[in-house]
């Protein structure tokens, strides 16, 4: 089994690295500190299971996730974040992710959730089926943003951050004119009109 784990901070990518070497049937482990060089590994290696960051200094990693899975769509990814799991599983599962743990997660259950994904199955823990069965049970008090697309999610996250439009543009291959266009639909989808209003938005959801 060869793993990319893909973290920004060296001493979580050691620390998993650790955990991970207690598994006998891993073969490679090659380590990203950002989604550009983790997209970059994934074209000169084929990795059994990406673990990937939700949060990366240079691309979201939910964006992360639907590039890998529209380039490399055998590639299992399994999610690491340091927000709670509801905020951001739904939406990666929905991307393909094949599980999501938070940072907090017992080595242990790693181990299983890794054992779990290399065996072609999806991973989510008990606490998050419970949130998710949770999250059905209540459509008329869903979230706003999760009537965003992929696309309009990915810009609300880096207009609430403060990222000009033309950087955005840069950042995603397509213009400052067409990112304008995003941020009005985004605006009028969640009834906004001011980006602060959408940072507030996003800090009380904590989506960043």
């Amino acid at each position: 089994m060869k793993i990319l784990i893909c973290d920004d901070h060296k001493i979580v990518r050691e620390g998993l690295r650790q955990i991970l070497l207690q598994l006998n049937t891993i073969s490679l482990i090659t380590e990203a500190g950002n989604g550009n060089e983790a997209l970059y590994l994934l074209k000169t290696e084929v990795f059994d299971i990406v673990l990937l960051d939700v949060s990366l200094p240079d691309r979201n990693g939910l964006e992360v996730l639907q590039l890998i899975k529209e380039k490399w769509p055998s590639t299992n990814v399994l999610m690491l974040s340091m927000h709670p799991q509801e905020q951001y599983a739904i939406r990666a599962l929905t991307l393909g992710a094949s599980g999501y743990l938070t940072k907090d997660t017992a080595s242990e259950e790693l181990l299983f959730a890794v054992k779990n994904v290399s065996e072609g199955r999806k991973y989510i823990s008990q606490s998050l089926a419970e949130d998710l069965a949770h999250y059905f049970q209540k459509d008329s008090n869903r979230p706003r943003h999760e009537i965003l697309s992929g696309r309009e999610f990915e810009i609300m996250i880096r207009l609430a951050n403060g990222i000009p439009l033309l950087e955005i543009g840069n950042e995603l291959f397509i213009s400052s004119k067409t990112v304008s266009t995003y941020r009005s639909r985004i605006m009028q989808k969640m009834e906004f009109t001011k980006n602060s209003e959408l940072t507030r938005y996003c800090i009380e959801n904590k989506l960043i």
